[in-house]
């Protein structure tokens, strides 16, 4: 295999995702911190928003309709806000379990609406990429805000830090 699979990536996804959920339930507190990453007031904001279009998109992937309405995921700890992953992870597996070898099915393009975004059309393989580089990119941008407040992690983020792949 010379490419990150589709696995390798999500699993590397699920990884950060259980170590950002240890490290505020250590850290409660920095998710009352400002924030205006993505539109939002406070870092609880910024995580519901990952953990949202994770959760979100991992139903699209599996035909859902409606998906999970935003506005009533649970956010008052640390566990409401970290208890989507679970079930987010779950769906994607399945979706690749279903998907790994059907290339019909990955370009299959799906219309749906966003919260801000109007209404848009992807293709399922187009959809898996964003969830999962969607958060990558967000807990980078929250990384650097928390540690520029005082709040370092105990753990180096990079994929070649994580335990996916050799």
């Amino acid at each position: 295999m010379h490419a990150i699979t589709t696995d390798e990536l999500l699993d590397y996804c699920a990884e950060e995702n259980r170590r950002w959920h240890k490290w505020f339930q250590k850290n409660p507190a920095a998710l009352d911190l400002p924030s205006d990453i993505a539109g939002t007031k406070n870092v609880r904001e910024v995580v519901l928003h990952i953990l949202a279009v994770e959760l979100r998109y991992s139903e699209r992937l599996l035909g859902k309709d409606p998906v999970t309405d935003y506005n009533e995921l649970p956010l008052a700890s640390v566990d409401d806000l970290f208890a989507t992953t679970t079930t987010s992870e779950r769906n994607f597996r399945k979706f690749l379990a279903k998907a790994k070898d059907d290339a019909a099915h990955w370009q299959e393009v799906l219309t749906f609406p966003t919260r801000t975004g109007g209404i848009l059309s992807a293709s399922r393989r187009k959809i898996f990429a964003h969830a999962l580089l969607h958060g990558v990119r967000h807990w980078g941008q929250l990384a650097t805000y928390l540690r520029q407040q005082g709040h370092k992690q105990d753990w180096p983020h990079d994929l070649i830090f994580s335990n996916v792949m050799q």
